[in-house]
């Protein structure tokens, strides 16, 4: 495949205007109608709104869903909401379809399961895409435990190049290691919140799915695989994602102690 076209890499707003998109679903296979979950007296789709609205220089947050009954429990406690499409195949399709009628530079994909993440993570994930203009799409990475998270299938592996840019994702153990060397700063786990410029986001919705996003089930993999290159910027915050009712019960105990964020 011969890479993409360059983009123009003018400069831009000196001050872009970023939009929050969270796109939530209550079809869940593993855990159905997970976005309206209690937790600590707020739904979990709240919780990630107000973390997404304490950001700064958020100029708006927005829910995007498929289904009333998070249209109603959004307007319940005074967010945006937009009902989309059920036919989309990922969230990358689904916050593109909101983003078309959005007055925004930069969108960031806040993703609706992950009520522990911090305002701060969201700086951080956009900062190089102000910084530099020829940044397309940003994601973040944490340190990996390699004992406990490296062959784990539900952590998502990102492997970084020296310039900080993905080389892949994956839920395997990847690298395979021939040698016992010290992976460091060059495999970290995925924290799956993205930051597209909105021009290139409607780009990427509207090219077709790739075999690895498919066979991998990761969204992020379409925009390498069409030879786009995403910047991952280093953090220490740990996204906590509720996939299961397992997972609710360990966020509920987190936010009884106070460590959720």
């Amino acid at each position: 495949m011969h890479p993409p076209a360059p983009h123009n890499l003018s400069s831009g707003p000196t001050n872009p205007r970023v939009s929050v998109v969270i796109p939530s679903r209550f079809a869940s296979t593993r855990f159905p109608g997970k976005p309206l979950v209690d937790i600590g007296g707020q739904t979990m789709i709240e919780r990630v709104y107000r973390q997404s609205a304490a950001a700064r220089g958020i100029s708006g947050v927005v829910v995007a869903t498929d289904d009333d009954r998070i249209v109603q429990a959004v307007r319940a406690f005074g967010g945006d909401v937009v009902m989309t499409s059920a036919a989309h195949e990922s969230g990358t399709d689904r916050i593109a379809e909101v983003a078309r009628g959005l007055d925004a530079d930069l969108i960031v994909n806040v993703q609706g399961d992950e009520p522990g993440l911090a305002p701060e993570a969201i700086e951080q994930a956009i900062a190089p895409l102000i910084d530099d203009p020829s940044i397309l799409m940003g994601t973040l990475g944490a340190p990996l435990d390699e004992a406990r998270d490296l062959a784990n299938p539900h952590v998502v592996k990102v492997l970084v190049d020296g310039h900080g840019f993905a080389l892949y994702f994956s839920r395997a153990a990847v690298p395979f290691r021939r040698q016992e060397t010290a992976l460091g700063t060059s495999v970290l786990q995925h924290v799956g919140l993205y930051v597209y410029r909105r021009t290139f986001l409607l780009e990427l919705a509207a090219l077709p799915r790739t075999p690895l996003e498919q066979s991998e089930s990761l969204e992020q993999l379409r925009a390498l695989e069409h030879g786009y290159r995403i910047k991952v910027t280093h953090t220490r915050y740990r996204s906590v994602s509720v996939d299961t009712p397992e997972d609710l019960e360990h966020v509920r105990r987190l936010a009884a102690d106070g460590r959720l964020t």
